[in-house]
């Protein structure tokens, strides 16, 4: 029998050489790797034991790289304190060591169809540095005190020994809040776990509504991801967003702002993550034109935030397509290098001011990076980078995040290619995704693939209906042709 999997597999290996990304670890940084085998144990005594507290974690299904756990505490004043616990990773991957070369080559773990392509070993990302449930681990914690309308009235770092207590997932917790689902039995085996967790998802709806209140953007993209049976494709998942991944996403954003006011108030340049205002704002004020909606004429975030909350409501349907039209207008994130003691950069898409990564240091290197910048201010020792190795690992991180997104994108298709291709001559109705002189492109909407429309497009918009037929498919290159048939 055919292996889908490992087709796909042969593919991403080749994309990641291509885009100059390295799909294995070389033979030092193996042998280092051999030499770790046990979790880092520092102790100490400006290490607090939080090893008692309901610390859990939320994450995929099938994650086993665990960076993050979180706990909250009510306070008589009505406000909350969460405390959010980061993997301590620079505890075993100390800087320039072969294994930092590559996490450092690469900057970022790799997700495919066919291979993850992790950015530290398995035997690390998923074991020694991975905040485990059972496991006494070493973590940066971001301790945070949150108000009633979700402001952050005030915020402080510090090391920490932690213990997950419970190992959750996405989409069971969030059906369980939402009441669309039974409590998870590991809620139910954690005495306090379900009240923790509700506490969690208040304080984390609060700290979204101020920063939608700011012009945060609501953005909803389609982004399927394979399924498998074994070695076989069988079909695509939409990833949907859900009351879970919101309460991780608040926790994140507000644990990295309180990561650079932290860095900020020991005078430590830090690197910053931003989305600079969108030079193409023109454009995005023609796209809301074209559905009866003006904008102001310089770019707005809380503007643009109306429009699409107007827009979702209206259209839910087209949403996803608006969605992605205006993420490729505003342009794409970047790294930087920020001294600044006053305002900070800021983000576009999530209205904050002074942001940076820090949040996934076993997945990311911009977050372990942070993590040494965190580390040598708690203990008032000279920054590990000088300004100028900063200054080039922003520029690297930012390029090579683009190289692997590509690759990611490159099997998305890849996969949606090779589970139609035993389809040619089927008929879909889709929706026009794009439309302009380099081509016209549709979405099908079951399964949910996209593919160009070669002949037929003539009076068609974005938006707009069409049947269409598959008449081709390159698995490797990942094309899917069309033709419309009908009017």
């Amino acid at each position: 029998m055919k292996s889908h999997r490992t087709d796909l597999r042969s593919i991403a290996r080749r994309a990641m050489i291509e885009r100059g990304l390295l799909p294995d670890f070389s033979g030092a940084a193996l042998a280092e790797l051999a030499r770790i085998q046990t979790a880092a144990t520092d102790r100490h005594s400006n290490i607090r034991d939080l090893t008692g507290l309901l610390w859990a974690s939320i994450d995929n299904d099938d994650s086993r790289d665990l960076d993050q756990l979180t706990v909250a505490e009510p306070r008589p004043d009505r406000s909350v304190k969460v405390l959010v616990a980061i993997a301590d990773v620079d505890a075993l991957v100390t800087k320039d060591s072969p294994l930092d070369d590559h996490a450092k080559h690469n900057t970022t773990s790799v997700y495919t169809a066919g291979e993850m392509f992790p950015m530290l070993p398995e035997k690390l990302s998923t074991d020694l540095t991975s905040l485990g449930e059972g496991q006494n681990r070493l973590a940066i914690v971001a301790e945070m005190i949150i108000a009633g309308d979700g402001a952050v009235l005030g915020s402080s770092l510090f090391r920490a020994l932690v213990r997950n207590q419970a190992k959750l997932a996405y989409n069971s917790v969030a059906a369980w809040i939402a009441g669309n689902g039974p409590e998870p039995e590991r809620v139910k085996n954690v005495p306090g776990l379900d009240e923790q967790l509700r506490l969690q998802d208040q304080v984390a709806q609060r700290l979204k509504a101020r920063r939608h209140e700011q012009g945060s953007l609501s953005l909803e993209t389609i982004e399927p991801r394979a399924v498998f049976d074994g070695e076989a494709l069988t079909g695509l998942r939409v990833e949907e967003k859900n009351r879970a991944k919101e309460l991780i996403e608040d926790f994140m954003i507000a644990a990295n702002q309180a990561t650079v006011a932290y860095l900020r108030a020991k005078g430590i340049p830090s690197f910053r993550r931003i989305l600079r205002s969108p030079e193409r704002w023109q454009r995005i004020m023609e796209v809301a034109a074209r559905v009866g909606e003006p904008l102001p004429p310089e770019p707005d975030s809380r503007a643009l935030e109306t429009f699409l909350v107007k827009r979702q409501k209206a259209d839910p349907l087209r949403f996803p397509d608006l969605s992605l039209a205006i993420v490729k207008l505003i342009g794409r994130g970047e790294y930087v290098v920020d001294q600044s003691k006053g305002d900070s950069p800021e983000h576009f898409g999530l209205a904050v001011r002074g942001y940076t990564h820090s949040t996934a240091p076993n997945r990311r290197f911009p977050d372990l990076i942070t993590q040494r910048l965190i580390k040598a201010a708690m203990a008032g020792e000279p920054t590990p980078y000088k300004p100028e190795e900063l200054k080039y690992l922003a520029d690297h991180c930012t390029e090579k995040e683009d190289d692997a997104e590509k690759v990611e994108r490159r099997l998305r298709k890849s996969a949606a290619a090779l589970l139609l291709e035993s389809r040619i001559g089927q008929r879909f109705d889709s929706i026009v995704t794009g439309a302009s002189d380099r081509g016209t492109w549709v979405r099908l909407f079951e399964p949910p693939v996209e593919g160009r429309l070669v002949t037929g497009e003539r009076g068609l918009d974005v938006g707009d209906r069409a049947r269409v037929e598959l008449v081709s498919t390159d698995v490797e290159r990942g094309y899917i042709d069309f033709v419309r048939v009908g009017s």
